[in-house]
């Protein structure tokens, strides 16, 4: 797991175009670039569909809250996607208060999130 500023990130990759990315620790403006680094890696290296889990994360701020949109951003513009999966109550507070939710699907676990993410790569593929 790599640690910076106090977040841990870690990365499973889960198809040549897919990763779950693992976050650890405050998601805020100490912590936000690693998890940017992190994101921009997997970029690079072809992966256009993501799985943030969020349930290692007890506290986020606007800052954390940043990073993701802009995430989602990015992988819209590059026809990928973002799932946020297994957010504290707290977290997900502020997913739902700042309607994240409607950019981006929220799940109560890493397992419906690839579920979800595996089952809508097979649909796209059938229709290529």
């Amino acid at each position: 797991m790599s640690q910076s500023a106090g977040l841990g990130v870690e990365v499973a990759v889960i198809s040549s175009d897919a990763a779950i990315i693992t976050v650890c620790g405050d998601l805020d403006a100490d912590t936000e670039l690693a998890l940017q680094h992190q994101v921009a890696g997997q970029v690079v290296h072809g992966r256009r569909h993501l799985v943030l889990d969020l349930a290692g994360v007890p506290f986020m701020d606007s800052s954390g809250l940043r990073v993701i949109v802009r995430t989602v951003s990015e992988m819209r513009n590059m026809d990928g996607s973002v799932s946020l999966a297994a957010p504290s109550q707290v977290v997900r507070r502020v997913l739902d208060l700042t309607g994240v939710g409607m950019s981006c699907p929220i799940f109560d676990t890493v397992d419906a999130a690839c579920e979800a993410l595996l089952g809508q790569k097979d649909e796209m593929s059938k229709h290529a």
